[in-house]
């Protein structure tokens, strides 16, 4: 795939919300048996909700345990990117959801999406804003999207965002819209430097064992 259709399907790398929001996303995890609609991003307005009556188990299973991904390193924008999040919790976490189903988890694999970016001084926020949340909508409708993560920019302005797609053909299908397409257009504009890393993650039965490794078809 050209990386400028990648790129479409990514996100625009605002600054991460407060802390109260992530502690709201952990509490949210409390409640997902009861729920149809998850915040699966810094967004919560409904049409940035996953509705997990459009997902199979495997994948619904999945998005429920990543509300608790987070980062644990404060460099995340340049480290590995397996060595920067709490993967093995999340794991656990699907374990107990799939446990919990009574219906365990059969081996999936699911495309991950990594963009790395250094932010030009001169961007404004509030517009990098506007244009990331006009492309995560239109993600969010075309279908598949499991998570977005975005942290805030290091003192040199570098940052990482992350998106868990179903497949990457969800991944392509959610970044052909005119929102994604603006954004790409305005990505010169907006970054000194970008970077987009692939991976795939491969979840075997009943989340007893994962990888991440880099995508390849």
């Amino acid at each position: 795939m050209a990386a400028r259709e990648v790129q479409t399907a990514l996100p625009m790398d605002v600054p991460a919300f407060t802390q109260e929001r992530e502690a709201l996303g952990a509490l949210q995890s409390d409640s997902w048996p009861e729920e149809r609609f998850l915040i699966q991003s810094p967004y919560s307005d409904t049409e940035h909700l996953l509705d997990l009556e459009t997902l199979h188990h495997e994948d619904a299973s999945l998005a429920k345990a990543l509300v608790l991904l987070r980062a644990t390193r404060d460099d995340y924008a340049t480290a590995p990117y397996t060595e920067s999040f709490n993967w093995s919790e999340v794991m656990s976490e699907l374990r107990q959801i799939a446990k919990a189903s009574g219906k365990g988890f059969k081996e999936a694999s699911f495309y991950i999406v990594a963009f790395r970016s250094q932010i030009k001084p001169s961007t404004e926020y509030s517009h990098l804003g506007e244009l990331d949340k006009a492309a995560h909508a239109e993600a969010m409708a075309s279908g598949g999207f499991l998570k977005y993560w975005f942290g805030s920019p290091d003192p040199e302005l570098r940052n990482l965002a992350t998106c868990v797609w179903r497949s990457r053909q969800d991944a392509v299908e959610g970044g052909r819209g005119p929102a994604h397409r603006k954004a790409a257009g305005s990505t010169r504009a907006l970054y000194a430097f970008w970077k987009i890393d692939q991976h795939r993650l491969t979840v075997r039965d009943n989340a007893e064992s994962w990888e991440i490794v880099p995508w390849s078809d």
